[in-house]
């Protein structure tokens, strides 16, 4: 369990429940798709998806037994498009451990990524009334059209802005929005309120995506547990980047990022060049936007002991380096 969760011990018990509950639901797959799974969910994801479905629950009449099925849900629903994505991105490392995919190869990856999502609307259709799976279901598409998006703009340098962040929202910030609207509203929160704590989820996920990217850019390798500048590699540009080549006034950057492949120092170079520019402190200066939103709206929630947790944990996700 990674120690994003040390100060919070509640939370952190029913994140073991949730992963006890993951597990069991690997059972009934091959010995090799039990440990290979196993290992993913102890490689030291900080379960943030999960830990907001158990979050939005505690604003409501909580129970342990319906919501950590629900937190399983989520985590397995992100655990499966992260083997997809490293698929497609043809990722080696992942949490500074081999991908699924280049330790087995893609073939066992497709097969595994597409078995946690059978599993995650399995352990669904017996934790939640089936009118309410629609939800999910629209999630996941979204999900699925973010990543096809990504995909269809790599190694475009004239990516805007806004297509990045309609980008990121169906990528990630979606998931994060379902997690504290499902966890509430299962747990009898109200259309308000639930719809409240999906709007925080949006934005905390906006800015926990815009801050992973800048990670990429300024994380130490150790601790983020991927090379830097992977994202460049596989000809995503991201917000500090996109940022960076406003200012490239004679198209220089521009010209050499559409000649690939690209050698480590050109990499650096890139690296370099949105530091310079001002795109990393931009992308920074928007992250903390989002944020100040998700605040704001913290803020207008009635008090209770999960709202200043809420607010913590949001603070935490801000400043962190990995």
């Amino acid at each position: 369990m990674d120690k994003f969760w040390n100060d919070y011990p509640e939370i952190q018990r029913d994140l073991e429940e949730v992963i006890n509950i993951m597990k069991k639901s690997f059972s009934n797959g091959s010995k090799f798709i039990q440990g290979v799974l196993r290992d993913m969910i102890h490689a030291g994801g900080k379960m943030i998806r999960p830990a907001f479905v158990i979050l939005g629950g505690r604003f409501g009449q909580y129970d342990r037994k319906k919501l950590c099925p629900l937190a399983a849900v989520v985590e397995m629903l992100h655990l499966a498009t992260l083997i997809h994505d490293d698929i497609i991105d043809n990722a080696l490392i992942r949490r500074s451990k081999p991908t699924i995919q280049a330790e087995h190869g893609k073939n066992y990856a497709v097969f595994i990524g597409d078995f946690l999502f059978s599993q995650c609307f399995l352990l669904l259709s017996d934790n939640i009334a089936v009118k309410d799976i629609k939800k999910v279901s629209k999630s996941v598409s979204r999900i699925c059209k973010g990543e096809i998006e990504q995909f269809e703009s790599q190694y475009d340098v004239n990516v805007t802005v806004t297509q990045y962040l309609r980008r990121i929202a169906a990528k990630t910030a979606v998931l994060f929005a379902l997690s504290l609207y499902i966890g509430a509203y299962e747990s009898n929160c109200g259309e308000s309120l639930s719809r409240a704590l999906a709007s925080i989820g949006y934005n905390v996920g906006m800015a926990f995506q815009i801050i992973d990217d800048i990670l990429d850019f300024t994380g130490e390798e150790r601790v983020v547990g991927k090379p830097l500048g992977n994202d460049i590699r596989q000809g995503i540009f991201t917000l500090p980047m996109i940022y960076a080549l406003q200012e490239d006034e004679r198209g220089e950057m521009s010209r050499m990022l559409c000649e690939r492949p690209y050698s480590e120092e050109q990499v650096k170079r890139f690296i370099e060049f949105a530091r310079q520019t001002g795109g990393i402190e931009r992308a920074r200066k928007l992250a903390r936007k989002y944020t100040q939103k998700a605040f704001d709206k913290i803020s207008s929630l009635k008090e209770c002991p999960s709202k200043q947790v809420l607010a913590e944990i949001t603070e935490k996700l801000l400043y962190r380096v990995y």
